[in-house]
């Protein structure tokens, strides 16, 4: 009987530390690691870009990365970097591989549906819009929605562009899904596409370092309500602790900071295309 009585025990003991295993929270987990996993796509300066060392060396820089610096720090916690495609983003984050994702994502009700999302950050009057690049040869007549007829635009698949370009331009656009900015701005200067579509702010960082490209005239209808971060849905508390630091980097102007001096350094590097 005592022996039984042992084993009983013993089972219960164990059931209740897998029970407390299996409660803890992603939160809980971070920071017991010590460590908070953040996916990015490092290809959209000022917010997410590269830098190349003299000696080879690459460090990922821009605002969203302070951003994530900034969480990381008020969690007590460091912060891993895990840098891939922008849909590579989204899934990482849908299915918790990661921690967050901080990527210059818009706030859309398909994403709101499938990660949480924090609160707006980089909510900025003077945001420059959404838009597209070009040849500047083009310039003349790639100015209106329908200049683009039958012609092969970029995006970044799941991103916001995606979205404009489809709802927004004429239905025989042939939207080209890019990896990355930089291969679509490749693949604009070799022809192999008509248009990029990218954030005003992004594209004109672009213009600027590549003399035969140029915005177009023509901007898509959008209202921007900043950025946000995203987590795996159901990540409620962890949420919560990143839009308490988002209210913070709000109210002191902290992102304005970090993207001015974002942009002063992507412009000093220039935007180099990666073959």
């Amino acid at each position: 009987m005592k022996k039984t009585l042992t084993m009983i025990l013993a089972a219960a003991l164990v059931l209740s530390s897998m029970s407390a295993c299996s409660s803890k929270s992603r939160l809980d987990s971070i920071k017991e690691a010590g460590v908070i996993k953040m996916a990015t796509s490092p290809d959209f300066a000022p917010m997410e870009f590269e830098n190349i060392g003299a000696d080879g060396s690459k460090e990922y820089v821009g605002s969203d990365i302070e951003l994530g610096k900034y969480i990381a720090e008020k969690l007590g916690v460091e912060l891993q970097i895990e840098a891939m495609d922008f849909s590579a983003v989204q899934a990482a984050v849908a299915s918790g591989s990661v921690d967050m994702g901080i990527s210059g994502f818009a706030w859309r009700e398909d994403r709101a549906e499938s990660m949480e999302l924090s609160i707006g950050y980089n909510n900025t009057e003077d945001s420059e819009g959404q838009g597209i690049l070009i040849l500047k040869e083009k310039a003349d007549e790639l100015n209106t929605a329908e200049a683009f007829a039958g012609l092969k635009v970029g995006a970044q698949n799941g991103s916001l562009q995606y979205s404009l370009v489809s709802e927004q331009l004429p239905s025989d656009v042939t939207i080209e899904k890019i990896g990355s900015l930089n291969d679509g701005i490749l693949m604009l200067q070799t022809g192999k596409i008509d248009a990029l579509a990218v954030s005003g702010e992004n594209g004109q960082l672009y213009a600027a370092n590549y003399d035969e490209i140029v915005m177009s005239d023509f901007y898509f209808d959008y209202t921007s309500e900043g950025n946000v971060v995203a987590c795996k849905k159901g990540e409620t508390e962890l949420m919560d602790a990143i839009n308490e630091i988002i209210k913070e980097v709000n109210e002191q102007g902290l992102y304005a900071q970090w993207s001015a001096e974002a942009t002063e350094l992507a412009k000093s590097l220039g935007i180099s295309v990666e073959g």
